[in-house]
């Protein structure tokens, strides 16, 4: 694996380094011709990586593929600040399984979600499994993916229903879903698993940082209002707890404990760093279904969330150069 001994020397000591006290416009002009070539890092992962919606930035691919990639995102801009040592090479996609990432090709959607909206692009070709980006020259993967497999767009799909029905009363959505809920847990942890063990196989000198999901529903339920499209609509208060307990949390956990038998592998918490940043706190880093004046978000991080995200990230991509 590269060193990047010159390179290291322009940004100082290793403690740096690690506290990301270095800002990227300290080598965004800098080209030692003695540099050694660049890390490569491939970026694998679902729309939380991808970007996917306008408040995460533009879709910069030409033509597009569907899978959404937009300039704010995470890898996007984790690009713009370290694009001097690492050479990014980005194949997350919008809708994406860990299966997708693992092993089957995908047929991205782009923002074809009918009756909400129509995708004149739509259909698109199907995109191979991510991980056929991987190889044995990769240095870094960063993946962040389980939210699919785990099933989560189906319940922001059901709950608001079933709430809206209740009359906001209630945990209609827990009481229709909450028995399925650890045999889908149980899947995400097995495909996680066997996704990690791919990806070394494929790169097996490469360091893997499995990126968590940040926080979506907040603490005190009592702040999401009941209704409101720039939150989560009509969920009602007790199945948001119930998602954020039973479901959203232990989805990290399940992630970070596969991550954890990996010794090439590290898991990056964006949970705790984003707890007063929900979709239904005041300065939000994840949008709720819409983002005013009328964009559909569908609940996915703003270009504020991919910025915490990417300070995390860098700080993990980093410490790899060590």
């Amino acid at each position: 694996m590269a060193r990047f001994r010159t390179r290291l020397a322009l940004l100082g000591s290793a403690a740096a380094l690690a506290a990301g006290a270095l800002i990227p416009t300290q080598f965004a002009g800098a080209q030692p011709a003695a540099a050694a070539e660049e890390y490569q890092w491939v970026a694998l992962g679902d729309s939380y990586t991808a970007g996917v919606i306008p408040a995460a930035g533009n879709i910069f691919e030409v033509p597009r593929d569907g899978c959404e990639r937009t300039d704010r995102s995470y890898p996007q801009v984790i690009d713009r600040d370290l694009g001097g040592l690492f050479e990014l090479t980005n194949v997350s996609c919008g809708a994406a399984t860990i299966d997708n990432v693992t092993d089957t090709p995908q047929h991205p959607i782009g923002r074809h979600l009918p009756p909400i909206s129509e995708d004149p692009d739509y259909p698109f070709p199907a995109v191979p499994p991510q991980s056929e980006a991987v190889g044995p020259d990769t240095d870094v993967i960063t993946v962040g993916a389980g939210g699919n497999t785990l099933g989560f767009a189906d319940l922001l799909m059901q709950c608001p229903q079933l709430g809206g029905d209740s009359g906001g009363v209630g945990t209609p959505c827990k009481d229709a879903q909450a028995a399925g809920i650890p045999a889908r847990l149980k899947k995400v942890r097995q495909d996680y698993d066997r996704m990690l063990s791919v990806l070394h196989e494929r790169a097996p000198h490469a360091k893997i940082l499995a990126v968590g999901y940040p926080t979506i529903v907040p603490g005190d339920t009592s702040k999401c209002s009941f209704g409101d499209l720039t939150q989560f609509g009509t969920i009602t208060q007790g199945d948001l707890a119930w998602l954020r307990d039973d479901v959203l949390e232990p989805l990290n956990k399940a992630i970070a404990d596969s991550t954890g038998t990996q010794e090439a592998a590290s898991f990056i918490d964006l949970y705790d760093s984003s707890r007063h940043h929900s979709v239904c706190d005041d300065s939000k880093w994840v949008e709720g279904f819409v983002t005013l004046p009328d964009q559909l978000s569908f609940v996915h991080p703003n270009a504020l969330g991919h910025r915490n995200a990417a300070d995390h990230v860098e700080e993990a991509m980093l410490n790899t150069l060590g």
